[in-house]
């Protein structure tokens, strides 16, 4: 069969950088039918750019192969400067990707898990309004967790042949701690919650993920916090703020606390002495260096 060509050059090396980008896409930022979806859109995209034809063109009567220089075709610094970006895009995209899917998937499990943590704790201490306040919460960001990682593996997890069992058996013991919680058992509800530390542990032994990552994780959260009350000069929010702030940093010094935590740490004692002096003007600076204590250590562990 014989195909006339309606794509010029930079046309299809455009609907190859496409095709990759769907592809990534497809296979680190979504799941189920979208992730066919991108898959279906990388094929077309590429199949064109290798045949130089293109449907709708035709069927418009376009045509973009006379739009470029003819010594454009062949030159050698246009393909040289195409396949630095195929190259960049891959390299740049596969970390970037792996990397912020990865601490996505980490964030949305510390809430469920900062829920989950709040529960288990106010049952074992047979605190009815803990329960009330905690329960309910757990449950709501526990289905809101299922349902996106349900159909959705993000890389990090994606060998994982237990995953999809595991957050099923989750959400089972979720429910059932609710039949306890209703017949004011809670002694039985804190031993039915005790079921999901070993199975979410297990996930994150698993797939790699070290606890110290998780609990930087869980520091970066309501450091923000104290990042936010300093930015807006505010000292009596900042000394409000920082009692959370401080237990979530110990619990990554009990993970490491080598110099760079250290470093955090002086930083955070610095930020709040600033507060108790009242001296305004030097928190959002003081605050930047918080943070950026913050971003070395996790760009580096987490």
């Amino acid at each position: 069969m014989n195909i006339t060509k309606n794509e010029g050059v930079l046309d299809r090396m455009s609907r190859v950088i496409l095709a990759e980008l769907f592809f990534l896409g497809g296979f680190f930022w979504v799941g189920g039918v979208f992730h066919f979806v991108l898959y279906f859109l990388a094929f077309v995209m590429l199949g064109t750019a290798i045949t130089g034809f293109c449907g709708l063109y035709k069927v418009l009567g376009f045509s973009t192969k006379e739009l470029v220089r003819k010594d454009l075709e062949k030159s050698k610094i246009l393909l040289g400067i195409f396949i630095f970006i195929l190259s960049f895009i891959a390299l740049v995209g596969s970390y970037t990707s792996n990397f912020f899917t990865k601490k996505f998937f980490l964030e949305d499990y510390a809430t469920v898990n900062q829920f989950y943590k709040q529960a288990l704790y106010a049952t074992g201490q047979n605190d009815i309004a803990g329960v009330d306040k905690n329960y309910p919460a757990l449950v709501s960001s526990y289905k809101v967790f299922l349902s996106k990682y349900k159909n959705y593996r993000p890389y990090v997890v994606s060998q994982d042949t237990q995953f999809e069992g595991d957050l099923v058996a989750i959400s089972s013991i979720i429910t059932n701690t609710k039949e306890r919680i209703t017949a004011g058992d809670l002694t039985e509800a804190h031993l039915e919650l005790e079921k999901v530390r070993p199975l979410f542990q297990g996930i994150l032994k698993r797939n790699g993920f070290s606890m110290l990552a998780i609990s930087l994780v869980d520091f970066h959260d309501s450091m923000e916090k104290i990042i936010l009350a300093a930015d807006e000069k505010n000292s009596a929010l900042v000394l409000d703020v920082y009692t959370e702030v401080s237990v979530k940093l110990a619990v990554v010094e009990g993970e490491v606390n080598d110099n760079e935590i250290q470093s955090i740490r002086q930083k955070l004692e610095e930020l709040v002495t600033l507060a108790h002096e009242n001296k305004k003007d030097a928190l959002s600076g003081k605050a930047a260096e918080l943070k950026s204590s913050f971003v070395k250590v996790y760009l580096k562990r987490g």
